[in-house]
């Protein structure tokens, strides 16, 4: 047996652990995701196997929460993708202001960068006073940073660009004030979202939504878990109801394509057919 076969051992033990230890289920996530976030853990630590952070996690809660954060996909922006938002203002708004009220649900809302950027956008479109945002992830310290809805200054520039590309309809810096080196978003934004934790993996669906938006999450899962998490979709959207993946991501070949109908191919806009 060579050492990658020893290192394939190593790593469902290393997953079963967390499983049995803490609850949380990643034993479905892409292999290579996996070793990349594992070796990086392996990297911070200085044991040279896997095997050697085992023992680290079933004894060491403290190791583990970090160890728990370092699955957790956190890495995204205001507007990231600024094309996806314009075919959001062009083929989904429209339908929205056709309700009296709106859910939108938000999985996988990492550090709240997008949850902001579609405030934002429902505010500029009329939509917000009569929106309600649920933004969910399982990682506890991500979502307090997404509560704070404070973000460095230095990115500001990135996201303007972004706001801007996605056709923005004011100032990008209407929407946060600079305080020291950071950007603090604008209070308003924050009245109608509820950020709560919420795992993909082992909870069930919302209550009827009008939208969906999980974005470059998918991507990290095996097929299974991939369509596990698209029939919870399924089963919380509303008739009608939208459903907005990454440009990576896509409902062909999955368990529920059938049950909907493509609005744009390219920015992955789905829609659920009633």
């Amino acid at each position: 047996m060579n050492s990658d076969d020893i290192e394939k051992i190593e790593l469902e033990l290393f997953l079963e652990a967390i499983h049995y230890r803490y609850g949380y289920d990643f034993r479905h996530y892409a292999r290579a995701s996996v070793r990349r976030r594992v070796r990086h853990i392996l990297g911070k630590t200085g044991c040279k196997n896997v095997s050697d952070l085992i023992p680290l996690l079933i004894h060491d809660e403290q190791f583990a929460t970090k160890a728990i954060y370092d699955f957790s996909i956190t890495v995204t922006e205001m507007f990231r993708d600024p094309d996806f938002y314009r075919a959001v203002r062009q083929g989904v708004v429209p339908y929205l202001k056709t309700f009296p009220f709106i859910k939108i649900w938000v999985a996988g809302c990492a550090t709240g960068e997008e949850v902001y950027s579609l405030a934002i956008l429902l505010q500029e479109e009329g939509l917000y006073n009569r929106a309600k945002i649920y933004a969910t992830d399982f990682n506890d310290t991500a979502l307090k940073k997404a509560s704070d809805g404070i973000y460095p200054l230095k990115d500001v520039q990135q996201y303007t660009s972004n706001y801007q590309k996605s056709g923005g309809a004011c100032s990008f810096s209407d929407y946060y004030h600079a305080e020291y080196n950071s950007a603090i978003m604008d209070q308003s934004l924050k009245s109608n979202i509820t950020f709560s934790n919420h795992n993909l993996v082992t909870e069930g669906s919302f209550s009827e939504v009008q939208v969906i938006f999980c974005r470059n999450v998918l991507i990290y899962f095996d097929r299974s878990l991939q369509n596990w998490v698209f029939n919870t979709f399924a089963n919380s959207l509303s008739r009608s109801g939208f459903l907005c993946l990454g440009t990576k991501e896509t409902l062909e070949f999955s368990a529920i394509y059938d049950q909907f109908k493509v609005i744009d191919a390219q920015e992955r806009i789905y829609q659920k057919k009633i």
